[in-house]
């Protein structure tokens, strides 16, 4: 089935397609990393936020959650059964292009873009506090990872709450896009990388999501990595296609290049 872009699309797709601009561009810029860094940490803790909200769902415990300065990430949970390893496995990187492909859509639903970034602070907030410092020293855990994790969380929760309260309405709805954008690339960028690290070629296998599975199953760790991959695009033609659609509610006035009537 053909998809056409709406009319009443067009100026969020525009906004979309300068938030992917400026990412794609980033990345090819020497050093750039260091403005992208704070959206490497916030796609983290969604990361690993969704493995600990599998984790509860499936009715097991979360004993902590790090967030490393590398970018990389850590979640610790119980497993009762294969079914539960397997959901709270897939979270992380299916989690997090969940999370981007939500932003899209409501966006695209009108919400305004100032609930939805006090939502996610108030969302980093709540994993930081519970699962990377209340968590860990009730159970008495390795306490390591508690500083970074502790100080990254406090700081993108405050900022994102800071934009909210403070940044124009355009600016906050175009932050919201970029943030989407972000966990999307990212999401596509780590299955890309999970892919190479799941061949055999690359020696000695790092432990991964997709080799837990496969020491769980006995079914290769590529496999399971090509199955992301196939569930995240599913994920993210599901939000593509939602976001083209003719929306039934008012224009959405927070969007930069809104065309309005008088």
């Amino acid at each position: 089935m053909r998809l056409r872009l709406s009319q009443d699309a067009r100026p969020q797709a525009m906004t979309l397609l300068i938030a992917t601009a400026i990412s794609v561009v980033l990345s090819f810029i020497p050093y750039a990393e260091f403005l992208t860094y704070p959206f490497r940490i916030f796609v983290t803790f969604i990361h690993e936020g969704g493995h600990a909200l599998a984790a509860l769902l499936t009715g097991n415990s979360v004993s902590n959650l790090w967030v490393a300065t590398s970018g990389e990430g850590l979640t610790n949970t119980t497993y009762r059964g294969l079914f539960s390893e397997f959901v709270i496995s897939s979270a992380g990187y299916l989690g997090t292009m969940t999370f981007g492909a939500l932003l899209l859509i409501l966006i695209r639903r009108a919400v305004a873009a100032r609930f939805v970034l006090l939502g996610s602070g108030i969302y980093i907030f709540a994993l930081t506090m519970i699962f990377g410092l209340i968590k860990p020293i009730v159970s008495l855990t390795d306490l390591s990872g508690i500083p970074f994790t502790l100080a990254a969380g406090i700081i993108l929760s405050v900022g994102l709450v800071l934009i909210a309260r403070f940044a124009s309405a355009k600016v906050a709805a175009f932050f919201v896009s970029f943030l989407a954008v972000q966990c999307i690339l990212n999401a596509l960028f780590d299955l890309k990388d999970l892919f190479t690290l799941s061949t055999s070629f690359t020696g000695p296998m790092r432990p991964t999501d997709a080799v837990n599975m496969a020491t769980a199953t006995g079914i290769p760790a590529i496999i399971w990595t090509v199955m992301w991959i196939a569930f995240a695009l599913g994920i993210l033609w599901f939000a593509m296609r939602f976001y083209v659609a003719r929306r039934e509610s008012s224009y959405q006035p927070d969007l930069p290049f809104e065309e309005t009537t008088v």
